[in-house]
């Protein structure tokens, strides 16, 4: 790692360093931002799925994604925002591939709606159940909420992160949520 060595007490500023150097194609500069927030990734996707071996596959997928899409990071927000975008979206896609994984391997046999509680946890339901509801609203609708309710983005930073004004974003928000609500309790208009 040479002379990208990262010290806790300049970690964040770090971060957004590596990340500058490494959209410029510096690639110890990738090497090191990968190994500096890897834990973070995984922590992340742990929020969305409640398996730890997914969480590690969704992590994985996040930082291969990373790897191949640093040119792309344009900084009108921090990395750290776009990073929380890339994980929550690769979190998602990893549910989803599970769960048509599932329904093959179970000759089609849909998952069941809700999880077992002799088998999950209370807490492990809810993100199954969270992550299917996210999956059942459109897009445009589930990012804001995961970003902000799973991740905790500031307005602001979804603003930034989606490229669209917060008010937007505001309005987005309060629909998915309306929407999530609505499949979770099992009534219209979740889609």
């Amino acid at each position: 790692m040479g002379r990208w060595r990262v010290t806790v007490a300049d970690e964040e500023a770090d971060v957004e360093r590596l990340a500058q150097a490494a959209a410029a194609g510096d690639a110890a500069a990738l090497d090191a931002l990968l190994v500096l927030v890897q834990p973070e990734v995984l922590r992340l996707c742990a929020r969305f799925l409640p398996c730890r071996q997914d969480a590690e596959e969704a992590c994985q997928d996040t930082l291969l994604a990373l790897a191949r899409g640093i040119g792309t990071f344009e900084r009108r927000a921090s990395f750290r925002t776009w990073l929380y975008r890339v994980a929550a979206n690769r979190s998602r896609t990893t549910y989803q591939a599970l769960r048509r994984r599932w329904e093959t391997e179970s000759a089609g046999a849909p998952m069941p709606e809700s999880p077992d509680p002799r088998r999950t946890s209370v807490v492990a339901g809810s993100r199954l159940d969270l992550l299917a509801g996210l999956a059942a609203i459109r897009p445009e609708l589930a990012e804001p909420v995961a970003l902000r309710d799973v991740l905790g983005l500031s307005y602001r930073e979804i603003a930034a992160t989606l490229d669209v004004p917060e008010g937007t974003v505001k309005s987005r928000l309060y629909e998915g949520r309306r929407r999530l609500q609505a499949w979770l309790s099992g009534g219209p208009g979740g889609g």
